[in-house]
């Protein structure tokens, strides 16, 4: 088998997985571009990647290849997750778009269940209206700051 194979094996199982994690959005205008998903996405790739040619070593029988997919695999894999855990490059738009397919999740998670306790199905009521009310908030915050960009908002550092 091809080494050209295997990378386009993994590029189209990351695109693949990518557009996997917004099927449990509830509402299809919920989807949004997220760079936590896409960052998600390159980390499960990359660990597709090791595990996958670790299993078909003898497929590929050129080790400094082998050695150098590994190693490209293992710095994808810590940039990504660093990408993901840090949020560095996540601004307003950019957060808002991400959490809008997450907050559609609550809604479908709380719409859908099979929920028999009153208390629980009051709470999950709850949820939906505030995800919902979220949702519109962000869209509407994201309509304004892309018409109206900030000149110089400033920038908060996160808190610990």
């Amino acid at each position: 088998m091809s080494y050209a194979r295997f990378a386009a094996m993994i590029a189209v199982s990351t695109v693949v997985m990518f557009g996997l994690m917004y099927l449990n959005t509830y509402a299809i205008e919920h989807v949004r571009f997220s760079e936590t998903r896409a960052f998600m996405a390159l980390v499960m790739g990359a660990a597709m990647a090791v595990v996958m040619l670790l299993f078909m070593l003898k497929m590929y029988p050129d080790r400094r290849v082998n050695l150098a997919i590994l190693a490209g695999a293992t710095l994808v894999f810590a940039g990504s997750l660093a990408l993901v855990r840090s949020q560095t490059t996540v601004g307003d738009v950019a957060y808002m778009k991400a959490m809008i397919p997450h907050h559609s999740i609550a809604v479908l998670t709380s719409e859908r269940a099979q929920i028999r306790d009153p208390r629980v199905r009051k709470l999950a009521d709850e949820i939906i209206a505030a995800q919902r009310r979220e949702i519109d908030e962000m869209n509407a915050l994201i309509a304004d700051l892309e018409r109206n960009p900030p000149a110089d908002a400033p920038v908060l550092q996160p808190s610990p």
